[in-house]
């Protein structure tokens, strides 16, 4: 069964949240139609995030089949985080369906490992890709291996 994976800016616009919130529960919809049940993410503040939490909020309220599984860099992401995204993480950890870890602690490259890992689970991959940065190497990275790329920036006016 395929999969769908989640890439996006650490940084959204505070004018453009809710909007993605519709794009991303609307586009997750349309891919449960099409029989996606296993969506994986990297457990990123900013689009990670809102991901997760669309997800969870869908198995809630009876998508009870959706998985989550969360594809992190390593067991310190959110050692410099704020109290508050600590706790959004921490709860997000908690209401997965599975987390891998690639590494212990973070080190050089362990980005671009869990990014790999990400699309190599995933037959689709949903993004929110303005600029170039980790996200732009990811969606590219799911281009070169045949994923169907769909940007919902693509679709904020």
């Amino acid at each position: 069964m395929p999969g769908c994976c989640f890439t996006g800016h650490r940084v959204i616009p505070w004018q453009v949240a809710p909007r993605l919130r519709i794009l991303l529960t609307e586009q997750i919809e349309e891919l449960y139609a099409a029989g996606v049940r296993d969506f994986y993410a990297g457990g990123a503040l900013g689009f990670d995030m809102l991901a997760e939490e669309t997800v969870c909020r869908m198995k809630e309220t009876g998508r009870c089949d959706l998985r989550l599984h969360l594809v992190l860099p390593c067991t310190d992401q959110d050692a410099r985080w704020n109290a508050a995204d600590r706790a959004r993480y921490r709860v997000l950890l908690s209401k997965a369906d599975s987390v891998r870890y690639i590494t212990q602690s973070y080190c050089p490259g362990v980005m671009a490992a869990r990014n790999r890992a990400l699309v190599s689970s995933s037959s689709f991959c949903i993004a929110y890709l303005t600029h170039t940065g980790g996200t732009a190497q990811t969606v590219s990275m799911a281009k070169k291996a045949g994923c169907r790329v769909i940007n919902l920036a693509d679709r904020i006016v």
